[in-house]
């Protein structure tokens, strides 16, 4: 299974983006949120956590290989959880994440239908099914969100994998996120979590300042 793709992007478009991986082009399905966070980066070097899958029908023979990708590990945990939904396809799921994740994580654990019904294809029936099924198993993945649903200010992509990083090994989300915007301000150069993740335990012991 393709499980990551590092290449330069070439194009993109409302559902999908082409990325060059020395001599082939890969075609990656992308939800809309990942679409606004990549608008600017064509023609630039990016990395994306994929996930395969088989589209149609097994009767019919006509199954056809894609590749969807996201911004990070975390992005695709969350992603398979969705779709884990009675009548949440990928397809589906891909036309419906057009907010950031934080935010559709923290309206299901919040039990928020009325966030959720604004997303594309999802109606009251949907929504309420979606948070019958995720309820309390999301926390993790609402990150930058207050208790009421109302983002925070939002994290970039490696800022979010950063703090996905940090809650995975124990660290308080308040705690690592006011970490983590102390060492963007003090550190702006860095822009991926390889990098900033030791810098916020540097930080955190005071090696840092």
């Amino acid at each position: 299974m393709i499980a990551r793709l590092e290449g330069k992007l070439i194009k993109l478009d409302t559902e999908s983006a082409l990325v060059q991986v020395g001599a082939v082009g890969y075609e990656v399905l992308l939800p809309g949120y990942c679409i606004n966070a990549l608008a600017g980066s064509i023609g630039s070097n990016i990395t994306l956590c994929t996930m395969e899958y088989y589209e149609g029908s097994l009767g019919g023979g006509n199954l056809i290989p894609r590749i969807v990708g996201f911004l990070s590990d975390g992005e695709r945990e969350f992603f398979n959880k969705f779709t884990s939904v009675k009548g949440i396809g990928v397809r589906k799921a891909l036309r419906s994440l057009t907010i950031p994740i934080a935010s559709i994580a923290s309206a299901i654990e919040n039990g928020d239908d009325k966030t959720l019904t604004a997303l594309d294809g999802v109606g009251k029936r949907t929504a309420q099914q979606i948070i019958a099924e995720l309820k309390g198993k999301l926390g993790r993945f609402a990150i930058g969100v207050g208790p009421t649903g109302v983002p925070a200010p939002a994290f970039k992509p490696y800022q979010a994998e950063t703090l996905e990083i940090l809650i995975a090994w124990g660290e308080k989300r308040n705690e690592a996120m006011e970490l983590i915007e102390l060492a963007c301000k003090k550190h702006p150069d860095i822009k991926n979590a390889e990098e900033l993740v030791p810098l916020v335990y540097k930080m955190k012991q005071g090696i840092e300042v």
